[in-house]
């Protein structure tokens, strides 16, 4: 705790640039969350999202700056550890073949069983545990293939949950979602964020979303992050408006067929 008694920042990224095979795309980008708060991204497509959170979780070399977990640099962790404390939910990043899903789920004990995998009986109640959590325990022994891509996703969730981490990154996790589906989504993520508070930091293409569910939000654009700051604050019209290119008219008409929440 600080002297006025608040949460010091738990989780940082500091001056970080972040690119391709050396190439800086994105520079100087400084963020600062507390412990459970959400982060998310918002921006055009190509714009540099998923490289942002692709540098995070340490899958692209980071260019400069730092990312730090609870004031340890992230990048002098070992990968076992490193796994233990940060879980990924990528786009369509994962097809389980035959798969069940709660063998799917217990993929996210792997950092903890060592070289041979075996699952203890603590390790089964978590896998049970998180399945209830993120509502899928009911279809535990169905194969992953063959459920819907709303179920898919909250299998994934499940799988992401139960490695136990600090900090969760989700590249769009509702991109492809039908409306229930995305529904269904975010209240599971809701409810197993307050229950473990983790921190989490994801990408979004739904504007109304992300007002509703995130803490604090960076919008990305070209060589720089041109807003960030609380959700409420920064996702206005005129923000929006500029940061997507519109005209007013383009702006209105996109709300009046709904591709924007007329909220914002």
């Amino acid at each position: 705790m600080n002297r006025t008694g608040e949460k010091e920042y738990y989780f940082t990224l500091q001056n970080l640039t972040v690119g391709y095979d050396g190439t800086p795309l994105i520079r100087d980008i400084t963020v600062s969350l507390k412990k459970g708060e959400i982060l998310t991204l918002v921006g055009p497509n190509g714009g540099g999202k998923s490289t942002i959170l692709k540098s995070i979780a340490g899958q692209l070399s980071v260019l400069g700056g730092c990312v730090t977990l609870d004031g340890a640099d992230m990048a002098g962790m070992k990968r076992r550890i490193r796994a233990q404390k940060m879980a990924l939910l990528l786009t369509r990043g994962f097809h389980g073949g035959h798969m069940s899903c709660r063998d799917v789920v217990a993929m996210g004990r792997y950092p903890y069983t060592g070289h041979f995998g075996t699952l203890t009986p603590k390790d089964r109640d978590i896998i049970e545990e998180t399945m209830k959590m993120a509502s899928v325990d009911g279809i535990g022994s169905m194969d992953f293939h063959r459920i819907s891509d709303g179920q898919r996703q909250r299998v994934l969730l499940a799988r992401a949950f139960c490695q136990q981490p600090e900090i969760l990154i989700l590249d769009e996790p509702t991109s492809y979602l039908d409306i229930r589906y995305k529904l269904e989504f975010i209240t599971a993520l809701e409810n197993m964020r307050k229950k473990t508070d983790v921190t989490v930091i994801m990408s979004l293409h739904e504007l109304g979303l992300a007002r509703y569910v995130s803490d604090k939000v960076l919008c990305v654009e070209g060589e720089h992050i041109r807003y960030q700051g609380r959700a409420e604050e920064i996702l206005t019209d005129e923000t929006i408006r500029n940061l997507f290119g519109m005209d007013a008219g383009q702006y209105e008409k996109a709300k009046q067929i709904g591709l924007i929440d007329q909220r914002i």
